[in-house]
């Protein structure tokens, strides 16, 4: 199993360019609210930009809410990557920090705006490296049970 990206991108498209640089399977959450989110059946990293106002109270796009509140795409996420601008100080990709508290899933890097080649090639190590024992225990989960009966 590949490594699946779900992120959300605004009209800035910051962060589409982001995760096309990563030529890795993903998925994008609906800019529109009136758009279903994509239900995801397998393990993966959610991706989302930061929109914090002063507190950092709305750090969290309203979209990208909206797909977590689906309690089997918040349970199948390993963990989240954010985004944002340095200019918010303390407040630099913050909605990571929110989600990965609500979730209970860790943060695996921040970058800034659309990223630059030093961010994608530490992304792609640090998702391969991952990746392999998160797959090799799905395999054995997914193992046949072999029962032996007797007559």
């Amino acid at each position: 199993m590949e490594p699946l990206f779900v992120y959300y991108s605004s009209t800035s498209l910051n962060t589409h360019r982001f995760v096309s640089k990563l030529d890795m399977p993903a998925k994008r959450i609906p800019i529109s609210m009136k758009e279903e989110p994509p239900l995801i059946e397998q393990p993966y990293i959610l991706i989302c930009p930061t929109y914090a106002d002063d507190d950092g109270s709305k750090a969290v796009p309203k979209q990208v809410i909206k797909f977590l509140n689906d309690p089997a795409n918040r349970s199948l996420m390993v963990g989240v990557i954010s985004s944002g601008n340095r200019n918010f100080g303390e407040l630099f990709a913050y909605a990571g920090d929110v989600i990965a508290r609500k979730c209970n899933v860790p943060v695996l890097y921040r970058f800034e705006l659309s990223g630059t080649p030093s961010d994608v090639s530490k992304i792609r190590a640090g998702v391969n490296k991952l990746w392999r024992p998160l797959t090799q225990k799905i395999q054995k989960t997914q193992q046949p049970l072999h029962v032996k009966v007797s007559a």
